[in-house]
C-alpha cells in the first residue's frame, strides 16, 4: 500500500511552513555524519548531531568562565547551526592537513544550499549565526568556538585518548589546533593544557 510521506505533505501546505518542515527533515541527515571522536565508553564514534547537542550543554554550563561579554543563548544557537554544513561537506578531521585545504570552500557552498532551503529571513538569520561563528569577531563567537575545540579534547581525555592514538597524534598538534580556546576562555585553556599533559603522561598522546 502506498504511503504519504511527510515530505509530500509539506509540499502541499503553505509555502513558508512547507519550506521550514523540509529544512528540518533535511538536517536530520546530520545524525548520520560520523566524527573521529569516540563516546567516553568507547562503544562507537560520536555523530555530529550528538556533538552539537553536547556543545550547547557546554555553553550552558561553562559560560561563567568565558572571556568578555557572552550571550549564552546566542552561543548555543551558533553551535546548533555551525556544523549543519557537514551534511554536504562531511566532517573534516582536525588533523587532516589535506582535508583543510578546501574545507572553507566546501563549507561555504554547503551553507549556501542548506540555509537557502529556508524562506527569506529565517534562512538569513541562521546564516548570520553561522557567519558570526566562523568570523570569531565577537566574544560570543569566540567562546562558542572555544567550546567546539574543547569538547573533543575532554571526550578523548575521558576515554583514554582513542581518537589521538588511532591516528598517531602528538601533543604539539593538539596544542596548536586547540590554541583558539584561549581566545574564548583563559580557564578552559588552562584545563586544556592539563588534559594534554595528562594524556602525554599516560601515553595517549605522542611527544614530538
Amino acid at each position: 500500500m502506498d504511503t504519504t510521506t511527510v515530505v509530500e505533505l509539506a509540499s502541499e501546505v503553505d509555502g513558508d511552513l512547507g519550506k521550514r518542515i523540509n529544512f528540518l527533515l533535511e538536517i536530520d541527515k546530520l545524525k548520520g555524519v560520523l566524527r573521529r571522536t569516540h563516546l567516553i565508553d568507547k562503544s562507537r564514534l560520536e555523530n555530529t548531531a550528538e556533538h552539537s547537542w553536547h556543545l550547547g550543554m557546554l555553553v550552558m554550563v561553562l559560560h561563567p568562565h568565558a572571556k568578555g561579554t557572552v550571550d549564552p543563548a546566542r552561543a548555543t544557537a551558533m553551535l546548533l547551526v555551525h556544523d549543519l554544513v557537514e551534511i554536504d561537506a562531511g566532517d573534516t578531521f582536525a588533523y587532516d592537513v589535506a582535508g583543510h585545504e578546501d574545507k572553507a570552500e566546501r563549507e561555504q557552498a554547503a551553507a549556501d544550499r542548506i540555509f537557502g532551503l529556508l524562506p527569506g529571513d529565517a534562512g538569513d538569520e541562521l546564516r548570520a549565526l553561522w557567519d558570526e561563528y566562523e568570523g570569531r569577531e565577537t566574544d560570543t563567537a569566540r567562546f562558542a568556538y572555544a567550546c567546539d575545540r574543547l569538547q573533543p579534547m575532554i571526550l578523548n581525555g575521558a576515554a583514554g585518548g582513542p581518537g589521538w592514538m588511532e591516528h598517531g597524534i602528538v601533543q604539539s598538534q593538539v596544542r596548536s589546533y586547540n590554541a583558539p580556546i584561549e581566545d574564548g576562555s583563559a580557564d578552559l585553556w588552562a584545563l586544556a593544557q592539563k588534559v594534554i599533559g595528562a594524556a602525554v603522561d599516560d601515553g595517549h598522546l605522542g611527544v614530538d
